[in-house]
């Protein structure tokens, strides 16, 4: 029994673990990160006598690389929106699940609750506190809600059969 006991956490944890690499994998699949721009080789072994020439190409990099920042952080929000609306799904089938298949139900909450620490993650890089803020109420939220649904809900009281 107690292997039992055992093996079910292990499983959940392992659900949960590959839950939330599938969806992060599965983002950065089909929404590629945007590309840095290359540094110029001309400026590589350029670290005395700078001509105009090579101060021309650092600032046409350096503005390069302010709009691929600008970017990156846009890319970064999104990913933490997607991440967060897959992890608000996995709760929701996770609570759909409890009553079937509870071990797997438990798989899907905790995976829920890895994205939903990866989309908080992805939302602290986009550096927009006032996303990061709605990110973190609607984990909260969800963390409540799926809190009382899994943990508050009162069990049907079991009744002892008498005999006559």
């Amino acid at each position: 029994m107690k292997d039992n006991i055992i093996l079910r956490l292990v499983y959940t944890f392992f659900v949960g673990i590959l839950l939330a690499f599938f969806v992060g994998v599965g983002i950065s699949t089909f929404y590629e990160a945007p590309k840095a721009p290359a540094y110029p080789s001309e400026l590589n072994y350029a670290k005395t006598n700078i001509t105009e020439q090579q101060k021309t190409v650092q600032k046409a990099y350096d503005e390069k690389n302010q709009q691929h920042q600008a970017s990156r952080k846009l890319y970064s929000r999104n990913v933490s929106i997607m991440a967060l609306v897959a992890a608000v799904l996995l709760f929701i089938i996770s609570v759909a699940l409890e009553r079937k298949i509870s071990v797997l139900a438990d798989g899907m909450m905790l995976g829920g609750v890895f994205t939903l620490l990866y989309s908080i993650g992805r939302g602290v890089a986009s550096e927009n506190n006032k996303y990061l803020f709605v990110a973190v109420t609607v984990g909260l939220v969800a963390a409540l809600i799926l809190g009382y649904c899994h943990f508050a809900t009162p069990e049907k009281p079991r009744t002892a059969k008498t005999k006559r």
